[in-house]
Order: structure tokens, then sequence, then C-alpha cells
């Protein structure tokens, strides 16, 4: 049963591994989860799944593969002996409920009742007297009326499927639109930590080891905060065809302005040209000279380009091409040295990647950019940060 559950998941796409299908069993043989689908789905998801961004995948997967069982003929075979059925039955009948049940025969002849009916029904069965199945008074079954039944599946109010078919966890879909959250996630991989800063946070152990050695004698050792050490310097594109994006680049601004100490950030219009500019107000009248900017920040600030790059070609190729003033280089000199500056750049596009091939300027930026343009999803910044990070 469980390889088979292991392959639905790796076929929907969760990377999981025959190590966490052997950690899933051993915890199954600690009984970690017993007998309840809902506890087997949180405990599994747990185990098999290492990055949540694959949370919606694995509801899938659930769903698929749970949904076709009818009846719960192999769970209950599986996971429910008989010496379970009786410590439960032990822990949660009353002394009334158990009299009732000896006057019938006895716990034994409830639970070979029980499998005997498993073994005779063939299909699902809803309400009734008799068999195996949901809203009726058979004592076997859930989501019926019958004190001296033994509940089969989820109970009556609370069922397990709608824990994964709610999938709470879609937007964290590599293709789905981004919100602030799930960026702050894909950026944290661009992450290198070091103590910066007032020697003002506590050091437990080193204080622990000073107090030691100066023979039991309280000694506070102090240490600076450790802070993501990562400088970032994100280039935005502004205006024009970029005003339709404005929504995921604020979320994007929010996202690495929480997520890194050291973040700069500058705007342009189309294309990176010899000037740019901090505030948009005032673009025209405080400028930034790109020569200035290529001087002051080191190289080994991670350089980030958030633009469309939909634009005419000649914009890209050729002097003069800027459609706000006279450029005496093109933007692709201006790139190309931009790239050379630093060690680690990416550019990131919000236009849907399949619509890529339509744009004769996306193609020439991305030949720019030595193909190191990422869509602007999930996925592409994961795969983004992860080309930063090395």
């Amino acid at each position: 049963m469980l390889l088979n559950f292991f392959n639905t998941l790796r076929e929907s796409g969760v990377p999981c591994s025959f190590r966490e299908l052997l950690d899933l069993m051993g915890a199954l043989r600690h009984r970690l989860a017993f007998a309840d689908t809902e506890q087997f789905y949180y405990l599994s998801r747990a185990i098999l799944v290492k990055d949540e961004i694959h949370y919606d995948k694995f509801d899938r997967a659930f769903d698929i593969y749970f949904k076709g069982m009818e009846s719960l003929d192999d769970l209950i075979n599986i996971l429910i002996p008989d010496d379970w059925l009786r410590a439960e039955f032990q822990k949660y009948l009353s002394e009334e409920e158990r009299a009732k049940i000896e006057s019938l025969g006895g716990l034994e002849e409830l639970i070979k009742t029980f499998r005997q009916r498993l073994e005779e029904q063939e299909k699902r069965h809803k309400g009734g007297s008799r068999w195996v199945g949901t809203e009726g008074t058979s004592p076997f079954g859930n989501a019926g009326h019958n004190p001296m039944g033994i509940r089969v599946g989820e109970g009556g109010q609370k069922k397990a499927a709608k824990v994964w078919n709610e999938r709470r966890y879609r937007n964290l879909d590599g293709s789905v639109e981004l919100g602030t959250r799930n960026i702050k996630l894909a950026l944290r991989r661009l992450r290198k930590f070091a103590r910066e800063g007032e020697a003002d946070t506590l050091n437990l152990k080193g204080t622990i080891e000073s107090t030691a050695r100066n023979a039991g004698l309280l000694d506070i050792v102090m240490q600076p905060e450790r802070r993501n050490a990562i400088k970032v310097l994100v280039l935005f594109d502004v205006g024009g065809s970029m005003d339709a994006y404005v929504r995921i680049c604020e979320r994007l601004f929010s996202a690495c302005r929480t997520e890194f100490k050291h973040m700069r950030y500058l705007y342009f219009h189309n294309f990176v040209y010899e000037s740019l500019w901090r505030d948009n107000r005032r673009r025209h009248r405080e400028r930034i000279d790109l020569d200035e900017i290529l001087r002051t920040y080191s190289a080994d600030y991670r350089i980030i380009i958030v633009g469309d790059a939909a634009v005419a070609p000649y914009e890209i190729t050729n002097p003069g091409g800027s459609i706000e003033h006279w450029n005496e280089e093109a933007g692709a000199v201006w790139l190309g040295r931009i790239s050379a500056a630093f060690e680690r750049m990416v550019w990131l596009n919000p236009t849907p990647e399949e619509q890529w091939d339509y744009f004769n300027s996306i193609a020439i930026t991305r030949h720019l950019m030595q193909d190191r343009m990422f869509p602007l999803t999930l996925d592409g910044l994961d795969a983004a940060m992860n080309y930063l990070s090395k």
C-alpha cells in the first residue's frame, strides 16, 4: 500500500526518496499515526515533503490516491489489529456500554462480526443497519448513530478529506502568482549569515564555557547579532509596459527590504543606460551616473534586474535608442559593463515565460545576460536565488 502511495507522489512531482519512505514506515511501526487518515496525512507530509512549495502537489497526490478508496478495507486490514480494537474499547467505552456489548455476545463477538462484515461487503454502503458504511445505525461505520459500534474512517463532522481537499498551500505552487510571503521564502535561499554590529546579544554557549573556566563565577559573554550578510542591488524597470506588473514588483520590493539588510535599489525605464535614479518623482533632476554606481558598490554585491525587456530592439542595440533621451552608447554596452563589474547578476522577467519567444528584445537581452534571465514566478525566483548564492 505505501509503495503505491509513494509512486503516486513521485508521479505527481513530489521529490521524495526511498529513504523518506523507510522513515515513514518506521514512524507507522511506532504508531505515530494509527488507523486515522488525517493523522496519516500530516505524518506522511511531514516526512515525505521537504519543501513547502510541494504541499499543493502532495495534496493533489493524496486526493488522487485515497479518493478511489470507496471502502477502507485495505487500511482496516493492515492498520487495525484485534489487540488495538480491544485497547480502544477499553479506553472509550463506558461501563453501561460495555454491559450492552456483553449482552450481545461480548467484545470478541463484536470484533469477529466486524471482520466478517468487511469480507462480505462488496461496495460502499450508506445508511442502513447492517453493513460497514456511513450515516446509518450499523455498529460499524461513521457519521451514524449506534452507541455500541466501531467507527470506520473519519468522524462525522471532521472529515480528514477536507484537510487535503482544501489545499491551503496552493499559493506555494511554483507556477502561481507570487505573494509577499512566498517571495520571502524564495529569497531566503540567498542567505549567508555573519555576526555584525555591536556586541549586544547574549552568547549562551560562550557564557557557560567562560563561567566554567572562571571557577563557577558568572562571566557573561556578548556577541554581535547574526544577520544575513548578502548584499543586493536591485534595478527596477518602471513605467510603460511595466505598469501591468506594478503589484508583483511592489511585493518583490517589500520582500527584498525585509530579507536583506544590505539592500539597495535604483530605477530605470525600458533599459539600462548611462544613468539611473532612486526617486521616480525626481528622475529628470536627480539621476545617478552608472559609472558612479559601478565605483560605489563592491563586486560582491548581487545584482537583480527586474524588467519585462519588452522594448524595440534598437533601444538595446543602438546609440540614441532610448525613447527619453539621447544615449551616446547603446544599452547593450552599459549592461555589459554591469555584468563585468559584479560577480553574480540575474534578470527577473514578469512576462510569462511562454511568451518570451514572441519578443526579439527578450531574446537579445537573454543573450546579453548569458541566459541568466528567469521568470518572476516562485520556481523562477528559486532558480535565480540558487544561482546568486553560488
